[in-house]
């Protein structure tokens, strides 16, 4: 049977970002409760390899990451939330440590033990703080288990998120007041109550064919805002990781930006680099430079991948460093300490959002949102590697000391109706579902992938209102599945990339069209923002 539930605080999401904010709120005796859609690993934030970059070198400086991140985003950073998150590494990388994570240290010649730091594409000094090349994995488990320890937290897996519930005040404004939600294992949606409600669902690279991403990254939190009224930026600037485990077998393995910096060379089958045609930082440049020289270079020569080669390093070291890529390359009969790694680049950041404050907050009242699915200003045309974590870190900390500072100010929620569920019935056609599914894919990877063309573009639109259109009338008829909502979400997110795309006359950043190949001088650099 459905159920209501009320809390201090709804978070949506079970990654970094959501289980930072959710500790940090009830060590102050905040009532929570987080909602996963699968399991609580099944985010982003455990498949992350990378690692999370903050200055502790001491040839390292806070302005050089400034200045690194800037150039990154193609002069659409803000300058003020890209000051507020640098500064704030070294702080968040030490609140980490206390909650149980463990990162990969080197001992000094004197027998100190201290951070080892890995460089990654776009920043000019060694400043990424890791665990072996499973960092997400390391920060995962270990907040998860805080969280299971804690009293005031209340975990919900297998939860997705139906609609957000609002209010509009008398002065004609809205208040967020909670959410139905699908439990999808008992086919029940029930209904959750909150003072604040705070989205951190992650991204929305699986409205791609190929992504590098779990599948959870479906856009659900951009979708769920936009449907309650709040405004969303950048959504052109979809980051393609230029390195992805090419195999028939392996769904969507990322081989980590590490790999480059600590000398991985990209090649192409006949062994000949070529980053150094495209970039004088070669396999150093920012991640969009070194996905289009990859994807460039595919078309060019009619080839399925290129390679990455880390062959030159000793056995020992690939297997300190990269434990987990040599064993999984391994299971597919590729040992990278004797063969090349085949890669292309797939889908796998959202940079732009739901637009939010330097606090998180949002446009509704009581409603904040934290991580990927967030606009913040840090990324602007292209995030720079290792800087996703940090944000999470940083602005789930942001959010708890404006939640905490105002939570006993704010009244507690309404009662509101159950989900009605009268009127619908079950569907005898989910392969309608699949099919859309894969269509939506498919159409977003050819026509708003790395490349674009107005063209393109305008195909793209057509068969997304159509999409839309069934997307929608079965929505209105039949109970809804986890994977329903997933589609009706994914819809409406390519809606808004494709929106955000065919307002950008240049190419900036992530954004690359053919038909304005050069940067628009005319003018300063502008966001793209859409209003519901």
């Amino acid at each position: 049977m459905p159920y209501s539930s009320s809390y201090d605080v709804l978070i949506i999401g079970s990654g970094g970002a959501g289980l930072s904010l959710a500790l940090k709120l009830a060590d102050h005796g905040t009532r929570v409760a987080v909602l996963s859609k699968f399991a609580l690993t099944a985010g982003s934030t455990y498949y992350a390899q990378g690692g999370i970059s903050a200055v502790f070198d001491a040839e390292d400086s806070i302005e050089s990451h400034i200045e690194d991140t800037l150039d990154a985003g193609a002069g659409l950073c803000n300058p003020e939330i890209v000051r507020l998150t640098v500064t704030h590494g070294k702080s968040s990388i030490e609140w980490l440590r206390r909650q149980g994570v463990a990162f990969t240290e080197d001992v000094t010649p004197t027998g100190e033990k201290v951070l080892h730091l890995n460089r990654e594409g776009g920043h000019s000094h060694r400043r990424i703080v890791h665990t072996a090349d499973a960092t997400g994995k390391a920060v995962s488990l270990s907040l998860i288990e805080r969280a299971q320890e804690h009293d005031n937290i209340r975990l919900f897996e297998h939860h997705n998120v139906v609609e957000l519930i609002t209010q509009t005040t008398p002065s004609g404004s809205k208040t967020i007041v909670g959410a139905y939600v699908l439990d999808s294992q008992r086919q029940t949606v029930n209904t959750f109550t909150a003072k604040v409600v705070v989205l951190a669902t992650g991204g929305a690279s699986k409205v791609y064919l190929y992504s590098t991403n779990p599948q959870s990254a479906t856009g659900d939190g951009i979708a769920l805002a936009w449907r309650a009224g709040c405004r969303v930026s950048n959504m052109e600037f979809m980051q393609f990781h230029p390195t992805c485990l090419f195999h028939p077998k392996a769904q969507s393995f990322l081989i980590s930006e590490a790999v480059r910096g600590e000398g991985g060379k990209l090649i192409l089958p006949d062994g000949s680099p070529f980053m150094h045609h495209f970039d004088p930082r070669a396999e150093l440049a920012p991640r969009d430079i070194v996905a289009r020289a990859i994807d460039h270079e595919i078309k060019k020569r009619g080839i399925d991948c290129v390679y990455l080669d880390i062959r030159h390093k000793s056995e020992d070291f690939i297997l300190k460093h990269f434990p987990t890529i040599h064993k999984k390359c391994l299971k597919f009969g590729i040992d990278i300490c004797k063969q090349p790694i085949p890669v292309v680049p797939s889908a796998h950041y959202t940079c732009g959002g739901i637009l939010t404050d330097s606090y998180a907050r949002t446009d509704i009242a009581n409603l904040y949102a934290i991580g990927e699915v967030a606009s913040t200003g840090l990324h602007g045309a292209n995030r720079m590697a290792s800087n996703s974590l940090l944000e999470c870190l940083v602005f789930a900390d942001r959010a708890s000391i404006d939640i905490l500072a105002k939570l006993a100010s704010i009244a507690a929620p309404p009662s509101v109706p159950d989900w009605d569920d009268s009127q619908v019935s079950d569907s005898d056609e989910e392969v309608v579902v699949s099919h859309n599914w894969d269509e939506l894919r498919h159409f977003m990877w050819d026509y708003v992938g790395i490349v674009r063309t107005d063209k393109r573009l305008s195909r793209a639109m057509s068969r997304v209102e159509l999409l839309k259109q069934e997307i929608n009338e079965y929505y209105r008829y039949f109970r809804v599945t986890s994977d329903l909502l997933e589609l009706r979400n994914l819809v409406i997110v390519a809606e808004l990339i494709i929106r955000c795309a065919m307002q950008r006359k240049e190419s900036r950043g992530l954004h690359y069209t053919l038909d304005y190949p050069e940067l628009d001088n005319s003018k300063p650099p502008q966001n793209t923002i859409l209003t519901p």
